[in-house]
């Protein structure tokens, strides 16, 4: 058969800016019982800034990490470095760019090249510029807490976002957990764990790799234990986050059954009207709503033939694969692996008397759209505000947003006072022109 599906992501344009700017009470600062004059942040992509699918300077500069550190400056706050990029080298490992829709509606990006490899590894992975000098910003796109544990992940065979922070002398023998405990901090943020869950649904269930591997809970609680008993030591106080649900973010969200079934109704004319799936259990069968399409789904594909010419996605004996798609049965084991991970964190916030971001309850209140400040956010791709065109990590506006997530649990936790982002100062997804 011929391909002639054009898949129509049916993005509306909604108002993306408030009519006014939100109002925030003005409150005296203070610092309650917590000392905020070192502050690290410990985390993956979402603490280093990683937005539209890479690593660069414009997506570092409004990490929310950085932003709580400017408003903890209100409250003794000091000096927050991250590992910037340097502005020759500002588009970093490279990102995407929106340039529009295409006439049916689907939206188009453009890739921007890398300016800050230095190199390639033995497996032609790029190596990025160091950064030796000291930070704060301790985030590694891609950091899982189950490796974090491990030395070798700073090696060039390893994670290049963190053999970038590390001397050759040490990259191949040094910890992230090692790496995080020679700091020198009065107060911590920690959100890992993400990754360990989130690697293994973009892969549609499948595990073909470390980085694709569901965590179990007894692996996850070893080595959630290590890093806060590391970062508690001598009472030190900080804040955790939640692990948020994988189905409250665009990645999961935008190609859906419907939208797919549609363009296979429209393209046969009526012939086929929907779409078979590879199922986590070997057996294929028609997709449901209940079943979650990745955002970098190839809907190329849809209706190519293969050797038997059997159409691609709309015969069970050419299903679309299971690594495009994440299953009920796939949905309901990570739903259910996220809850058990988040209560353990709660348990461990509470005994640990640390503050508690629960970033989790505040996505899947978001996801059908939540008026946030006077500002529409939603999970919807490009549109929703909050997240970036890879649909997983943030927009400025979305750091914005979860910096005072994080704010809010602090001062809840220790009595403090620190001001607030106003959220409508951060864009969403940038528009052309």
């Amino acid at each position: 058969m011929k391909n002639k599906f054009n898949l129509y992501i049916g993005l509306a344009l909604l108002g993306l800016a408030s009519s006014c700017a939100p109002s925030l009470d003005e409150l005296e600062a203070t610092k309650g019982t917590a000392d905020f004059s070192k502050f690290i942040a410990v985390g993956n992509s979402l603490t280093a800034g990683y937005s539209n699918n890479g690593l660069y300077l414009e997506g570092q500069k409004v990490a929310f990490p950085n932003l709580i550190a400017e408003k903890m400056k209100e409250v003794g706050g000091g000096a927050f470095t991250s590992p910037f990029f340097s502005a020759d080298q500002a588009n970093g490992s490279g990102y995407i760019t929106f340039k529009g829709f295409t006439d049916s509606g689907s939206p188009i990006t453009e890739p921007v090249a890398a300016q800050a490899e230095r190199g390639k590894n033995a497996q032609g992975g790029p190596l990025y510029t160091k950064y030796l000098d000291p930070i704060q910003n301790l985030g590694v796109p891609g950091m899982r807490l189950d490796l974090g544990t491990q030395p070798g992940m700073g090696s060039e065979a390893g994670n290049p976002y963190f053999e970038r922070l590390l001397p050759d002398a040490t990259k191949n023998s040094t910890s992230y957990l090692q790496y995080v405990g020679s700091h020198d901090y009065t107060f911590f943020s920690f959100w890992l764990g993400n990754n360990d869950v989130l690697g293994f649904a973009t892969n549609g269930g499948v595990e073909s790799n470390i980085t694709n591997k569901l965590i179990s809970l007894e692996t996850f609680k070893a080595a959630y234990t290590a890093f806060i008993t590391t970062l508690t030591q001598g009472e030190k106080k900080g804040v955790v986050a939640t692990i948020p649900d994988v189905t409250s973010v665009p990645f999961f969200n935008t190609v859906t059954t419907a939208r797919l079934n549609a363009a296979v109704e429209a393209a046969t004319g009526g012939q086929a009207k929907n779409v078979y799936i590879a199922t986590g259990n070997g057996t294929p069968r028609i997709a449901t709503a209940n079943d979650l399409f990745i955002l970098t789904f190839p809907t190329a594909k849809l209706g190519v033939e293969n050797a038997l010419k059997i159409p691609y996605g709309l015969h069970p004996l050419n299903p679309i694969e299971s690594k495009y798609v994440l299953d009920e049965g796939e949905i309901n084991l990570v739903v259910s692996r996220i809850s058990e991970i988040n209560t353990f964190i709660k348990e461990t916030a509470a005994a640990k008397k640390l503050a508690l971001a629960d970033v989790h309850a505040f996505l899947n209140k978001v996801k059908t759209g939540y008026i946030y400040n006077g500002v529409m956010i939603s999970s919807a791709y490009i549109t929703g505000n909050a997240f970036s065109l890879d649909g997983v990590h943030l927009t400025p506006m979305g750091n914005a947003i979860v910096a005072n997530l994080f704010i809010d649990a602090i001062n809840k936790q220790y009595g403090s006072s620190i001001g607030k982002m106003d959220i409508s100062l951060y864009p969403g997804v940038n528009f052309p022109g």
